[in-house]
């Protein structure tokens, strides 16, 4: 996937949403390269298990950097179904292909209401810019 065709949290969250072999849709979520840049060095990260149910919005789990510590929130209601815990031990995957390599977590989608909250590139990008000209 690119980071033109995902779609985003305002806080930095990205989804792609797919459709698997029973029809049940499917999104797996990452942290954004903007806000992997604003962190800067990454030490830590904690990731649910799978099975663990989730509402938009809520937070999954965090991330730690020497600056902060990030709370990581999900984008759509649903299940946990695969978690990516080779991360928790290579650290560098996220930030080296925070798009491909670097994804979080995929859950399938029990309401789909809140894709439509969601922003498409265009809108993150403007948010993006308007969060570093604040800064």
């Amino acid at each position: 996937m690119t980071p033109e065709e995902l779609l985003y949290r305002k806080t930095h969250e990205w989804v792609a949403v797919e459709t698997d072999a029973t029809g049940a849709k499917i999104a797996t979520v990452g942290i954004s390269a903007f806000a992997l840049e604003a962190l800067t060095d990454l030490v830590y990260i904690d990731l649910p298990e799978a099975g663990r149910k989730v509402s938009a919005g809520e937070p999954f789990g965090e991330v730690e950097s020497v600056k902060a510590v990030s709370d990581l929130y999900s984008p759509v209601a649903g299940e946990i179904i695969e978690v990516n815990s080779a991360l928790t031990d290579q650290l560098e995957g996220l930030s080296e292909d925070p798009y491909g390599k670097g994804w979080l977590v995929k859950i399938r989608i029990s309401d789909e209401a809140a894709l439509s909250e969601l922003l498409d590139y265009a809108a993150y990008q403007k948010q993006c810019q308007e969060e570093m000209a604040d800064d």
